[in-house]
Formats: C-alpha cells, sequence, structure tokens
C-alpha cells in the first residue's frame, strides 16, 4: 500500500461531500421535517466510507491528507446526527444519548492523549464492527420515526444492529484503555529521546 501526499484523490473527494452533506441533512430534519430523507441520506453517506476505503486500499491512493480526513468526516457526521436526532426528539432518546456518550468521552480521552505525546494507534477489527453497526442503525431508528410506508422492517433492523453495536462500543473502548496508556508512554519516550541529545550538545 502506498501512502502519497496527493489530495485531489477519489477517497478525499468522497470524504469532503460527506462533510458538505451535514448541512442538508440538518436541513431536512428540521427545515423540512423530512425524517425519511434525512435517514436515506445518512445511510448512503456511511455506505460510502466503506466504499472510499476499498478505493484507497485497492488503487493506492492511501494519502496522509486522508488519513486525517475521513475520520474527522466520518466522526463529525456521526456526532452531528446523534445530536441532531437528540434535539429532534427521536426515539429511543436513551440509545442515542449512551452513544453519543461513549463518542464523546472516548474522543475527548483519545484528543487529550493526543496531545500530550499519545503514538497514533489503528482501530482494531471490533471497533470498525461497532462502527459499521452503529452507522447503519442510526438510520434505521430515524427511518422507524418517518412516514415512510415501509419502516417497519428498517426499525427492526436498526435495533438489530444497534444493541450489539452499542455493546461492541463499550466493550471496545474499554479493551482500548491499556493501548492508549502504552501508546502515551512509548510517544513521550520517543519524544524525550529526540529531546536529550539537543540537551547534551547545549551543555557542551
Amino acid at each position: 500500500m502506498v501512502n502519497t501526499d496527493r489530495i485531489l484523490t477519489i477517497p478525499n473527494i468522497m470524504s469532503i461531500v460527506r462533510l458538505l452533506c451535514i448541512p442538508l441533512f440538518l436541513y431536512l430534519l428540521f427545515g423540512r421535517d423530512n425524517y425519511a430523507g434525512a435517514a436515506w441520506l445518512i445511510g448512503i453517506l456511511g455506505a460510502t466510507d466503506w466504499i472510499d476505503g476499498y478505493i484507497a486500499r485497492r488503487f493506492n491512493q492511501v494519502s496522509s491528507l486522508g488519513k486525517i480526513l475521513d475520520p474527522t468526516a466520518d466522526r463529525l457526521m456521526f456526532i452531528v446526527a446523534l445530536i441532531g436526532m437528540i434535539v429532534a426528539g427521536i426515539s429511543p432518546l436513551w440509545f442515542f444519548w449512551l452513544v453519543l456518550i461513549r463518542e464523546s468521552v472516548f474522543g475527548g480521552v483519545v484528543a487529550i492523549a493526543t496531545l500530550c505525546g499519545m503514538k497514533p494507534f489503528d482501530v482494531t477489527w471490533w471497533g470498525k464492527m461497532a462502527t459499521f453497526l452503529l452507522m447503519f442503525a442510526l438510520p434505521g431508528l430515524l427511518l422507524g420515526q418517518s412516514d415512510f410506508r415501509f419502516k417497519l422492517p428498517f426499525q427492526i433492523g436498526g435495533w438489530l444492529l444497534g444493541i450489539p453495536g452499542l455493546i461492541i462500543s463499550y466493550w471496545t473502548a474499554i479493551t482500548y484503555i491499556p493501548v492508549i496508556r502504552k501508546n502515551l508512554r512509548d510517544g513521550r519516550a520517543e519524544r524525550a529521546g529526540r529531546v536529550a541529545p539537543g540537551v547534551k550538545e547545549q551543555t557542551a
């Protein structure tokens, strides 16, 4: 797999499109009260995340920008969708609150640890699975509260994906704790190793 500094790659363009569609989601949800349209939109956007990941790996379009842009777009879209559904009073509120709390707390811990020198770590297969399940549970549950004629199967599907996704997401958050601690120690040690020679030269 080749890691490039290219900016205009297909995966990067798809990530930018996801970011630009966030206001459209909010407009459909609040401006038009179109729950079905908002649900289909985030469902399609969630699917493009897996598509652009495949394109990046298959056609050697993995880029330094993409490694930052892709997860940022995904997380922002996910958080905005959750907050929007909570503000709109979409049921089940308890489920959306639990997902939002997990994402906010875990994301905050990772952000703080990164600022403190933590080395980046790869998301586990279970972590990706939790994201996949929740990403498609949200539109299913939202569609279940719409006036869409065939909403019941999607609502059931939302629950079938959402409950295991929620459980796995909390379990993976716990398993990441030792990884975060180790990578934080390693990152600080590497940074101290780089600083040490400079300090020695100044005192020589």
